[in-house]
C-alpha cells in the first residue's frame, strides 16, 4: 500500500494548465512542458492517496485491466522504473491514454464513493513521460522469428497495439495506413494542444526498432486488394476504425461552409505542424457553430478559437448534464456529468436541448445562419417546444455527431466479411471475422468507442492471432469482444 493515511490527509489536486491567453496563441500542449512534467511536483502525494482496496474496482473500470494500485505504490516509493514496468505490462501506450482517455478508472475508484477519486490518469501520464525521459522505455525486439506474416490495416491505437504485440511475439508484421503518415486519428484527428505528435512519433520509432514495418500512403482495397492481402499474409487484422460520419439531412445541407469535423480537424492538424494545405477550411473571423457536444466538438472548439473565430457555439440535443453523479448512475458506473475540457475553458458557448431545423444561406450559396428550436424528452421521445424557434449566425458549421461504423466500399466488401445490424464487422470470441484468418479489433468491430478500448482490443486480438498462427500464445488478452466492465 502507498501512504496508509494519504487519502485522509491529502486532497485531490491536478496539474495547472497554461494561462488561456497564452495557450490560445499556439498549438502546443495546454500543460507547461508536458502533462507529466507539469504534474511531477504533486504526483507522489497524489499517488499516495490510493487506498490499495481489497477489491480495486479501478481494475474493472479500465478495459486494459491496468494494475493501478501497484504503480501508485511504486510512485509513492519513488520507484519510477518499477512503476513504468507495471504500467507497460498492461498498456502499450500509456502516454496516449494518459492524455486522451476520459479515465473511467477514476469514476470506479473506491475512494470516489464519498471523496474525490485518486488522480489515476495524472499518475499514469507522469509515469509514462518520466519513463521516456529517464530512458526506461526501450525497443523490445523478439528473440526469434516465427516465419509467419501478419498485415495490420489501420495505424490507430488498436492497429498499433496489435502490431506491437505480434511483432514482440516473433511474427513479421506490416502496418498499412492510407494517409501519408502513420497514426490514424491520433495524428490527424487529435489536435496538438491535446497531444503533441512528438509523443506519437517516438512510439512509432520504438516499434520500427522492434521490427514492425510501416507502409503509409497505401490504399488497401484500392491499389492493394483484399484478395492480394490474403495471398501475401498468413493473417490479417482489420483495425480500420469507424470512420463513416453521421450527417444531418435537413433543408440547406447543400450550402457552402458546412463540413464534417474530420474534414476540418485534419487540415488544422497538418498546418499546426508546419504542413501546407491548399484550400484549407478556416474559422478565422467567422461565427462557428459546432453540432455535437462531445470530445470531437470540443476539439473543433479549441481549434476554431486558435484560428481566430469571431464566435463559437457548440450545440447539443441532450439536456445539460448535472455536475453531481445522477442517482440512476451510481458508483462504480461511468456517469454522464457536466465536464469542462481545456477547450471549454478557452471560450465559446455551449447550448443544450436544441435541435437544428434548417440551414439558411446567403446570395452566394453559403451558410449564413441556423434555425434552432428547443426540445425536451417526453415519454422517451424528442419533442419540439412550440414558440422557441430562433436563428443564430453561422458562416462555418461543423458536424461532430459521431460515427456510424467502418467504410464498406473497398476492403470490407472485397474481403466479404459479415456485418452486424449496426454496420460493424462481426467477430467471434477470438476476434476473428466470418472469414478465416481475418481478425477485427477496435472501432471497426466494436463501434465508435474510447482509445483505451481500442488498445485493449488490439492487445486481445494479437493474442488471438498468435494462437491462430502457432496453436498457443503467451500474449495477454485483457478482454473478450462481448465483455463490458461497469463503465460505458
Amino acid at each position: 500500500m502507498a501512504d496508509p493515511k494519504g487519502f485522509l490527509k491529502t486532497s485531490r489536486e491536478v496539474a495547472s494548465r497554461r494561462p488561456v491567453e497564452e495557450r490560445v496563441q499556439d498549438w502546443k500542449e495546454v500543460y507547461p512542458g508536458s502533462a507529466g512534467r507539469a504534474l511531477l511536483p504533486i504526483i507522489t502525494e497524489q499517488a499516495g492517496r490510493c487506498m490499495d482496496c481489497g477489491i480495486p474496482f479501478c481494475h474493472n473500470g479500465c478495459p486494459l485491466g491496468n494494475i493501478i494500485p501497484e504503480w501508485n505504490d511504486l510512485v509513492w516509493r519513488d520507484d519510477w522504473e518499477g512503476a513504468s514496468e507495471r504500467l507497460h505490462a498492461t498498456n502499450n501506450f500509456p502516454e496516449f491514454t494518459g492524455r486522451l482517455c476520459p479515465a473511467p478508472c477514476e469514476t470506479a475508484c473506491v475512494l470516489g464513493i464519498n471523496q474525490p477519486a485518486v488522480t489515476i490518469k495524472n499518475v499514469e501520464v507522469t509515469i509514462a513521460d518520466k519513463a521516456w525521459d529517464a530512458g526506461y522505455v526501450r525497443p523490445q525486439p523478439p528473440e526469434w522469428l516465427s516465419g509467419r506474416t501478419v498485415a495490420v490495416i489501420g495505424s490507430g491505437p488498436a492497429g498499433l497495439a496489435a502490431a506491437q504485440q505480434l511483432t514482440r511475439a516473433g511474427h513479421t508484421v506490416a502496418v498499412y495506413e492510407r494517409a501519408d503518415k502513420v497514426g490514424g486519428l491520433m495524428r490527424y484527428g487529435i489536435p496538438e494542444f491535446k497531444m503533441e505528435k512528438q509523443y506519437l512519433d517516438r512510439r512509432i520509432d520504438q516499434m520500427r526498432r522492434e521490427g514492425t514495418v510501416f507502409r503509409a500512403g497505401v490504399d488497401v482495397g484500392g491499389t492493394l486488394t483484399g484478395e492480394q492481402l490474403r495471398q501475401r499474409y498468413d493473417a490479417v487484422v482489420l483495425a480500420i476504425g469507424a470512420t463513416v460520419p453521421r450527417d444531418l439531412a435537413i433543408p440547406g445541407r447543400e450550402l457552402g461552409g458546412i463540413h464534417q469535423a474530420m474534414e476540418f480537424l485534419p487540415q488544422a492538424n497538418r498546418t499546426a505542424v508546419g504542413e501546407s494545405v491548399e484550400g484549407q477550411i478556416m474559422a478565422t473571423g467567422k461565427d462557428v457553430v459546432i453540432i455535437g457536444g462531445g470530445d470531437t466538438g470540443a476539439d473543433c472548439l479549441g481549434t476554431s478559437i486558435r484560428q481566430g473565430a469571431r464566435s463559437v457555439t457548440q450545440l447539443e440535443i441532450m439536456p445539460q448534464p448535472t455536475e453531481e453523479r445522477p442517482a440512476g448512475q451510481p458508483w462504480p458506473t461511468y456517469p454522464m456529468l457536466f465536464r469542462v475540457s481545456s477547450a471549454h475553458e478557452e471560450g465559446g458557448e455551449r447550448v443544450y436541448s436544441v435541435s437544428t431545423q434548417e440551414f439558411l444561406g446567403d446570395e452566394d450559396g453559403n451558410v449564413r445562419a441556423l434555425r434552432l428550436v428547443e426540445v425536451r424528452f417526453e415519454a422517451g421521445k424528442l419533442v419540439e417546444i412550440e414558440g422557441t424557434e430562433r436563428e443564430i449566425p453561422a458562416q462555418l458549421v461543423l458536424f461532430a455527431m459521431g460515427f456510424l461504423g467502418p467504410e464498406k466500399p473497398g476492403l470490407v466488401e472485397q474481403l466479404g466479411v459479415d456485418l452486424d445490424e449496426r454496420g460493424n464487422v462481426v467477430r467471434d470470441l477470438s476476434y476473428m471475422s466470418s472469414v478465416p484468418g481475418v481478425f477485427v479489433a477496435g472501432d471497426a468491430g466494436r463501434g465508435q468507442s474510447l482509445i483505451v478500448w481500442a488498445i485493449a482490443e488490439g492487445r486481445a486480438a494479437a493474442a488471438a492471432v498468435d494462437t491462430f498462427l502457432t496453436g498457443s500464445t503467451t500474449l495477454p488478452a485483457p478482454i473478450k469482444p462481448t465483455e463490458r466492465p461497469l463503465v460505458v
